[in-house]
């Protein structure tokens, strides 16, 4: 079993380090790790470049893909494209696996036999302290009981079903996607990543809100047939993100 990571990265040449070290410190030698840049301005690739020696002693399949892409999730659709693993882990840059997290996602894959699974997360706030964000699957789906850095996916439905490209939720609504197609889903009690607050989907604008919730209603649970009610869910979604910074 051969498990892919892809990072996207555009100008995040102060946050890519660490995320590339966290998968460095997974000690996988049948790993493939890419790093898909948006054709950046700063030092971010020449970051990248500098753990290449250090990826071939650790037997890791290392590449650093750098051009314009309209986009975050077209960088990600790209680098799903050129994976060549069984198993498809997204990690964006300024995100950090937890040590240990690709040899349980290999366990859990080999022992449950699902097609996509996911775990807990630890979200750092900007004051410096933390909380864990549970990983759930209830009968009533709510975003707050996944977590897209955590989701590791059969190759085969990463590539089968690209993200839509439509809006800042394209993650969710792949899941939720999958969910509809009845596809073998594990949520796991451990924390697998680290996230910290402060990009594109926690900004504290009025406006990026409003778009957020649209984003999320429409292309997350309305088309996938999901109930006009999930509109509240979408709003009370943004409400917490409000609340806790």
């Amino acid at each position: 079993m051969r498990i892919s990571i892809i990072t996207i990265a555009y100008n995040s040449e102060k946050s890519i380090g660490g995320t590339i070290e966290a998968v460095l410190a997974q000690k996988e030698s049948d790993l493939e790790y890419l790093i898909i840049d948006g054709k950046s301005t700063d030092k971010t690739v020449e970051i990248a470049e500098g753990y290449r020696s250090q990826m071939e002693r650790a037997g890791v399949a290392y590449s650093i893909v750098s051009e314009p892409d309209k986009g975050i999730y077209d960088a990600m659709n790209k680098g799903i494209r050129l994976a060549g693993g069984d198993i498809i882990g997204i990690i964006n840059s300024g995100d950090w696996y937890e040590p240990g997290t690709i040899s349980l996602v290999k366990k859990y894959f080999a022992k449950k036999k699902c097609d996509l699974m996911f775990g807990n997360i630890r979200i750092h706030r900007k004051g410096g302290n933390s909380f864990v964000k549970k990983a759930r699957i209830r009968r009533f789906q709510t975003s707050r009981d996944w977590n897209h850095p955590t989701m590791f996916v059969k190759a085969r439905l990463y590539k089968a079903y690209p993200f839509l490209c439509r809006g800042i939720h394209d993650d969710y609504g792949f899941y939720l996607k999958m969910r509809k197609m009845g596809v073998k889903i594990l949520a796991v009690d451990d924390v697998l990543a680290n996230f910290e607050m402060g990009g594109a989907s926690n900004r504290k604008s009025f406006g990026e809100a409003v778009k957020r919730i649209r984003d999320r209603y429409r292309y997350c649970y309305r088309v996938n047939g999901y109930s006009r009610w999930y509109f509240l869910e979408c709003v009370a979604i943004e409400a917490a993100k409000y609340m806790i910074g």
